[in-house]
């Protein structure tokens, strides 16, 4: 059984200069799909249920899939709650099997998201599970702007919280399609300066390649979120396979042609976070 929490992943890429993708998913065909990529990679791996997933399938069936797929794995696989908004989020994910959950109080007053994430990170630290907080607003793309995060309000939160790992905005944005926003190198350095805590970069697809390898290799960022990304070549893949027979209604014959093009997806995206 190779099920590990955040914390166990992320300590070792900050101290040996890597980082680890945490890929997001929304059904079990991406779930398998990133693990057989880890395999190939021979890296670790961090699967995410976000508020889209989970309103498609319960935390208690999700932890489940998570875990089936990590006993059988031959590297190591977080179960992750991505973005839960509420201390129920959280408590359901830690009594489903997660390993590790991601309070977001970004939109909060900083007394409020440092207090409600205290509470969290108590919560899963007694349970044996990690948490992820979040420091300053990441917006979406087409709507809510981004928050930059704030370096002395970043170290207040991490002293104060006792996260595993802290989420930062520093110009990313949630769903982009395209590899040209790039981020705030000077923002990142001042954040890190002040800090220990791993850092996380939520909306990573829009982060060009060569940016994210070379903050894994040469900063305190641990941790990328990657989903649009991979939604897009799940999507392209499975638009090929319907198209390619009409007449097919099988969804199990389907579904099982997105699995190679997806795989080799991840392999690219893993590739980029490996040390030097």
């Amino acid at each position: 059984m190779t099920l590990v929490t955040l914390k166990d992943v992320l300590q070792p890429a900050l101290k040996n200069g890597y980082a680890v993708a945490g890929l997001v998913t929304l059904g079990w065909e991406e779930m398998r799909a990133y693990v057989a990529a880890a395999e190939a990679e021979n890296c670790p791996v961090i699967l995410q249920a976000g508020p889209s997933c989970r309103d498609h399938t319960p935390l208690p069936i999700l932890g489940k899939m998570f875990r089936h797929l990590a006993e059988a794995a031959s590297v190591p696989v977080v179960a992750h709650l991505d973005h839960g908004y509420t201390v129920e989020d959280c408590r359901i994910a830690i009594d489903s099997g997660f390993t590790s959950v991601m309070f977001d109080g970004s939109r909060k007053p900083l007394s409020e998201n440092i207090t409600e994430t205290a509470a969290i990170v108590e919560m899963a630290h007694a349970a044996g599970v990690s948490c992820e907080g979040e420091i300053g607003f990441v917006g979406y793309s087409g709507g809510e702007g981004s928050a930059g995060t704030n370096p002395d309000e970043a170290a207040q939160f991490a002293r104060e919280t006792g996260v595993d790992a802290m989420a930062i905005s520093v110009g990313n944005v949630h769903l982009q399609q395209d590899k040209e926003g790039g981020l705030d190198m000077d923002r990142i350095r001042a954040i890190e300066a002040v800090t220990e805590v791993p850092l996380v970069i939520h909306g990573g697809s829009g982060v060009p390649v060569e940016q994210r390898s070379a903050l894994a290799r040469g900063s305190k960022v641990c941790k990328f979120n990657i989903g649009t990304e991979l939604r897009m070549a799940f999507g392209h893949a499975l638009r090929e396979a319907v198209n390619h027979d009409p007449s097919r209604f099988d969804r199990v014959q389907i579904l099982k042609e997105t699995h190679d093009p997806v795989v080799t997806a991840t392999r690219q995206v893993l590739r980029a976070f490996k040390g030097a």
